[in-house]
């Protein structure tokens, strides 16, 4: 192989490595940390240009706070805008809210409404009002109008740039006015919204259909035989299962009187999916988003209140151990073995648990296969509880030699891992008929159930056989 040869593999086999790489990678990260801690701006502004979107987002989770106010000070202005609607939205305001209000508006004013809202949102009150002054009119209204409507619903998720076209048109005057009005258009958008003179939505021209079609033929023609519009008020996680369930591409929003007032599209959704999904596995932990970027007291005093819940728990278990506490100064090996017990039902109960959680954020899970489901888990809790009850039997009995000691701890295994299906279904339904949210509190219940349960249980039958 010649020397230029050889240069040409190295070089492609390096060009393929660094295609594999996704995100920047840490040397990449410490070179631009080193630009940036230079007295050099020229240096870090030529990094910044060279970094996509997506990379640039990495970079400000993953530098030091005292790193990133550097960073948002010196280039905070001349960031994309649609940087600040990517990153962590704790980490979004503490940036913006060290800008002034002049700029936070020229941000604002450069995104589609959906992603300008989001930015106002989180901020304070007298703070929002000040940006949004500084708007255009236009502008100004859409964000009003969009932070009037509740909290995590369909009126604040939506953009407001949409295509509508009367239902009397016809294919090629929508065409020809869709090439007219190109630089007043969404930068994405998917579907037509086909309207009356009301503004009522009359239905939706998928584009790919419109393209497809006879310059001639009319609008009201090719229309979805099903349109699904959403109200403005309905909660962004209904708006969510509407798009996995009938795989929409997007749809019309109305207001209360059923007049087009802007548009949802799947992005948006995924958005969503992801952050719905994050709080339900982080609220099972008793932690709350944005953790990773918050301040050590901030974090520490979250998590406090769920452990001191925890804590509570824990004591009543232990009372129910010092009922028995005879029995144990008795026999030391129950000391030893009941802890088994209580672990084995707690990660049976959550893996019911899980199931059922997941279930009735997704609505597969109602009243009509409820009683099934948990009958299911129930069973499925009595057959692993057989099985794991011959083996933990038969290991107790030969370790101590003592066959009636694996008797009671092979029934008190049954009796929990039965429990742990029967409440891992159970607590959260229950809990989501009371009205509390089952992704937070169902496993403060469960790991009291399944402790009181196993450790009364086994010490309880310990007491009848072995004292």
């Amino acid at each position: 192989m010649t020397g230029d040869s050889a240069l040409k593999t190295e070089d492609t086999t390096d060009d393929l490595a660094e295609a594999k790489t996704v995100g920047l990678s840490d040397d990449r990260i410490s070179e631009i940390i080193d630009d940036l801690n230079s007295e050099d701006d020229t240096l870090l502004e030529n990094d910044l240009q060279g970094l996509s979107l997506a990379d640039t987002v990495d970079l400000i989770h993953k530098i030091t706070p005292e790193q990133r106010s550097k960073l948002f000070a010196l280039h905070g202005g001349s960031i994309d805008p649609y940087i600040y609607v990517e990153i962590d939205p704790g980490l979004r305001q503490d940036a913006l809210s060290a800008m002034p209000a002049q700029k936070i508006a020229e941000i604002v004013s450069s995104l589609d409404s959906d992603d300008a809202l989001d930015l106002l949102i989180n901020l304070d009150e007298d703070f929002q009002k000040d940006i949004i002054r500084k708007l255009s009119a236009k502008m100004r209204v859409a964000m009003e109008e969009g932070l009037s409507y509740p909290e995590e619903s369909a009126g604040r998720l939506m953009q407001r740039e949409y295509v509508a076209v009367p239902q009397f048109w016809t294919v090629g005057k929508t065409i020809d006015y869709l090439r007219a009005a190109a630089p007043d258009l969404p930068d994405d958008f998917y579907d037509i919204i086909v309207i009356n003179p009301g503004y009522h939505v009359i239905g939706e021209i998928p584009l790919s259909r419109l393209i497809k079609a006879r310059r001639a033929e009319k609008l009201e023609n090719l229309t979805l035989d099903e349109t699904h519009i959403v109200p403005a008020d309905m909660d962004q996680e209904e708006v969510a299962l509407i798009f996995r369930r009938e795989g929409l591409g997007s749809a019309p929003v109305v207001d209360a009187d059923d007049r087009l007032i802007g548009v949802i599209t799947v992005d948006d959704i995924i958005d969503v999916i992801n952050v719905e999904a994050q709080e339900d596995i982080l609220k099972l932990a008793g932690v709350e988003g944005g953790d990773l970027y918050r301040a050590v007291l901030s974090t520490t005093g979250s998590r406090f209140r769920w452990l001191f819940l925890n804590l509570l728990t824990a004591i009543l278990a232990s009372m129910v151990i010092s009922l028995f506490e005879g029995t144990i100064q008795e026999v030391v090996a129950l000391a030893i073995l009941m802890p088994i017990v209580a672990s084995m039902g707690g990660n049976a109960g959550t893996q019911a648990l899980t199931v059922a959680v997941r279930a009735l954020a997704t609505r597969e899970l109602s009243s009509s296969n409820m009683l099934r489901i948990i009958w299911k888990e129930t069973l499925v809790g009595t057959l692993n509880g057989i099985g794991f009850a011959i083996i933990m039997g038969l290991i107790a009995g030969l370790w101590y030699s003592n066959p009636a000691l694996g008797f009671v701890i092979a029934i008190a295994m049954v009796a929990n891992l039965i429990v742990a299906g029967l409440c891992g279904a159970g607590i959260p339904i229950l809990l989501q008929k009371s009205g509390a949210d089952p992704a937070v509190s169902s496993t403060v219940f469960l790991t009291t159930v399944t402790d009181v349960v196993g450790f009364f249980g086994f010490l309880g039958l310990a007491a009848l056989f072995l004292s």
